[in-house]
């Protein structure tokens, strides 16, 4: 129930979402190539922002079932071919009529334990890219994510990534887009609200520092990012991102 729940609000929210993310986004998905795993695409409206050409199979590993006809949707608009892995969710239903596209298997399930990982994904491994767009903020360990980021990644592969954040401080030099905005009142509002987003949310959290996270993650040959702090209505206050790339140790 909590699922589809939150399948109706994301199909709304995701939308607008976009409007304010997209700008963003474009700085980065250039740098999506080769064997993809899409950690929590959701309806992955963004598939449109890559480069096709660039893409050789995708794996989008996404947890709520009730987002996968939208997601596949979306898939098929972009080129891409799809089909259900079976073993994670065997009541996947119609695959693509055209399947001479890229590759792309959608897979039911998270990163957040070693241990569960979905068979699909593994045998998959290694990926060229791994990308998470809003959805390292819902992860149950965002440490065990990572770390298993890096271990699907092949050595120079790159995890790309944009997330929603806490407001970094005024002073932090990874911030680029500032608009004035005053990041200490509003980290504080973050941090009381997190209890409440994070139950209304589907576990989502508003105020991690995943920049930060990710940067301090073992195994990486350099960590680059920028924060931003659109200057728009009170979602955007709520919401400062932070995007870049990850390049794992050769």
């Amino acid at each position: 129930m909590y699922d589809w729940l939150f399948s109706k609000f994301w199909l709304l929210e995701s939308e607008r979402n976009d409007d304010r993310v997209n700008a963003y986004r474009r700085q980065v998905w250039p740098e999506v190539k080769g064997k993809v795993l899409d950690l929590g695409p959701g309806y992955a409206q963004s598939l449109e922002l890559l480069t096709m050409s660039e893409i050789s199979s995708y794996v989008a590993l996404e947890p709520n079932p009730f987002m996968y006809e939208k997601l596949q949707a979306n898939a098929e608009k972009c080129g891409f071919s799809v089909e259900y892995d079976k073993l994670s969710y065997p009541e996947g239903k119609s695959e693509s009529a055209d399947q001479s596209g890229v590759p792309f298997k959608i897979v039911r399930g998270v990163l957040d334990d070693r241990k569960t990982i979905p068979q699909a994904v593994l045998d998959n491994a290694p990926y060229d890219t791994v990308l998470t767009s809003f959805s390292l903020c819902s992860a149950k360990n965002i440490n065990a994510t990572l770390d298993n980021i890096v271990r699907l990644l092949k050595p120079g592969g790159a995890h790309v990534f944009i997330e929603h954040v806490r407001h970094p401080p005024r002073d932090d030099p990874h911030v680029v887009e500032d608009n004035g905005i005053n990041a200490r009142f509003w980290g504080i509002v973050q941090d009381i609200i997190n209890p409440v987003w994070s139950v209304c949310g589907k576990g989502c959290h508003c105020n991690l520092e995943t920049g930060k996270i990710i940067a301090a993650t073992d195994g990486w040959e350099s960590v680059n990012y920028k924060s931003v702090r659109p200057a728009e209505a009170l979602p955007s206050r709520i919401m400062p991102l932070t995007f870049g790339k990850a390049i794992k140790s050769a």
